[in-house]
């Protein structure tokens, strides 16, 4: 499986090497700085390759296939958008300043999803840097940034992006990215990269030129599904693989999120999954950087976390859909229309507890069984959260947590993922309680594929459509700009109240030895009248105890306190009016609230 692309070397020299295994001639063309062309020689699993003398960086180029010429679907940066040129990158070039950068335990990770294109005024990489020390004093120390591959157009969430390699132009290229993934580790705040290897967007992509790129077998819903166990499959495998060594290799990314694994079918003996971890591991034994991939999966299996030989896919982490789901539900009256199958607070025990809600019950939405228990599981390895681009932008009118409940919940919602076992991860601007809206945006080039995506998302949810309600058109720039954050609120204000409980969860998550304790055997749950429940957290030797108080009711409750102390000390809280309570006596937990002590 060879590294597919354009690899410059510093005596200006650069080998170029496409897999094209049924075409029987490939020519490379350069067009920039000066048109040239030079055949290319195949090998027996049908790469072609030809080194060139005299090429700069940035030099632009095309491969002629079947008597047109196309971007390289390893292309690096692809300066003028899906269908022009691709170019040369010299990844040598950049003098990087991380030096002293050498990663962080993934346990001890605060994440921040965020979209490069609304994050900041100037949509860019380097416009996200003048606020990364504004996130670090918050406490956040780990990015995730949404795809930033090549896609169509201007704006795009990037699940739909064509070229795997290459960095966005809008957003600041090669170049940009270095200088964001950079700007980070020298403040200590690592940087994730959500990537999408389930499918390849529409608009722009000629990968079926060269070679079969997609399975006939297997259906997913946004496309053709990649072929990683057809004939002719070690390509796309090798595509995909190398993929993951070319971000964390040549931009320092310190861990990848794969969208939707689910969708990526592989029943070879050796998968796409053995590939990739040995891949990491040899990078890892290189570098002595510990890389982390994280999945995004609709199949509620520990198999997931499973090493590949295991018959797993060796991922690091998964996303825990399940505690977003019954969280939301309690605190948002609305939510059982979205979430008809998550409607007890026990599920919200059982997902502190045990992770995964649903684990072999029959489940409504999916009209089956589903789901297998995740109960042993230690906490490091799921990431809850409360908002992300889906559970946002998948709303009609794009509403964020903050618009949908008061500051009451919007601080209990907090504080039930920081108190949690797991690895939190906040949306861009939840911190603070930004209210923008966050919609789905595109800006596709082809009149078919515009007036796909506008009939297509108008049909997934013309059912939440009240009588008269227009749908935003994701085409739209106004769209797009309407989903912009306002980072000046976070000054004043509920929205200052917000941000600073934020901090002194998150201060709170890192300094507490309790908290640092992500075992899940070491941690009860007990309900106070189906209104509320005791998060009972305690250190790994069993002498220090923390009990979390949420009462999710517009009623007060009443908790008596335990005899694990004497005395109970409050730590935080955002509804009591005692300072410390001893054992027997009975706490009035106030309506919506929640209070910690130690």
């Amino acid at each position: 499986m060879k590294k597919t692309g354009a690899f410059y070397k510093q005596d200006h020299a650069c080998t170029f090497c496409v897999w094209a295994p049924e075409k029987e001639q490939v020519t490379l063309h350069l067009i920039r700085p000066e048109d040239r062309s030079f055949a290319m020689t195949k090998d027996e699993e049908g790469y072609y390759s030809v080194t060139v003398e005299n090429v700069v960086p940035g030099a632009q180029y095309y491969y002629h296939i079947d008597g047109q010429d196309l971007p390289d679907p390893a292309s690096g940066w692809q300066p003028a958008d899906i269908y022009g040129p691709s170019a040369v990158v010299d990844h040598e070039a950049y003098a990087w300043q991380d030096q002293q950068w050498h990663g962080m335990p993934f346990k001890d990770m605060v994440l921040y999803e965020l979209h490069v294109g609304t994050f900041s005024p100037e949509g860019t990489f380097e416009g996200i840097i003048p606020y990364l020390d504004d996130l670090k004093d918050t406490g956040i120390n780990a990015l995730e940034l949404m795809p930033v591959c090549q896609f169509p157009g201007e704006r795009n969430w990037g699940y739909d992006g064509v070229f795997q390699y290459a960095v966005h132009h809008s957003y600041g290229g090669p170049e940009g990215l270095k200088k964001l993934v950079d700007a980070c580790h020298q403040r200590g705040i690592a940087v994730f990269l959500d990537v999408v290897y389930n499918h390849l967007g529409g608009e722009g992509n000629s990968f079926h030129h060269f070679g079969p790129y997609f399975s006939q077998i297997y259906s997913i819903p946004w496309g053709s599904a990649i072929n990683f166990d057809g004939a002719y499959s070690d390509g796309p495998k090798g595509y995909f693989a190398n993929n993951v060594i070319h971000w964390l290799e040549q931009y320092h990314i310190d861990g990848l999120r794969l969208d939707a694994v689910h969708c990526i079918f592989d029943n070879s003996a050796v998968t796409l999954w053995e590939v990739i971890r040995d891949k990491v591991a040899q990078l890892t034994a290189t570098t002595g950087r510990k890389y982390y991939l994280i999945g995004e999966s609709d199949l509620n299996s520990p198999a997931i976390l499973k090493n590949p030989s295991d018959g797993g896919m060796g991922l690091d982490a998964q996303w825990l859909d399940d505690f977003h789901h019954i969280l939301y539900v309690l605190l948002d009256k609305e939510g059982q229309a979205r979430y008809a199958d998550f409607n007890q607070l026990e599920q919200l025990a059982k997902a502190y507890k045990d992770g995964f809600v649903h684990t072999g019950e029959y489940v409504q939405f999916r009209k089956r069984r589903y789901g297998r228990s995740s109960a042993g599981i230690s906490g490091e390895h799921f990431v809850v959260f409360n908002q992300n681009h889906d559970q946002i932008g998948n709303r009609v009118k794009g509403e964020r947590l903050s618009v949908l409940v008061d500051q009451g919940r919007l601080k209990v919602a907090a504080a039930a993922i920081f108190l949690s076992p797991y690895v939190p991860m906040l949306f861009m601007g939840e911190e603070y309680g930004e209210d923008n809206p966050f919609f789905f945006f595109v800006s596709y080039k082809e009149e078919e594929h515009i007036k796909g995506i506008q009939e297509g998302r108008k049909k997934e949810f013309e059912s939440f459509l009240k009588e008269g309600e227009m749908f935003p058109d994701p085409q739209s720039e106004e769209t797009f700009i309407q989903s912009k954050l306002d980072w000046g609120k976070r000054k004043r204000g509920k929205y200052r109240e917000l941000l600073e409980w934020h901090k002194a969860l998150i201060q709170l998550r890192r300094s507490n030895e309790v908290l640092q304790n992500m075992c899940k055997d070491d941690l009860f749950v007990q309900l106070i009248g189906g209104k509320g429940y005791v998060l009972h957290r305690q250190s790994r030797n069993g002498m220090e105890h923390l009990l979390c108080l949420f009462n999710l009711s517009e009623e007060v409750l009443e908790y008596e306190m335990p005899g694990f102390k004497k005395e109970w000390n409050k730590i935080m809280d955002a509804g009591a009016h005692t300072e410390k309570m001893r054992v027997g006596e009975l706490l009035q937990l106030q309506p919506v609230s929640v209070v910690i002590f130690g």
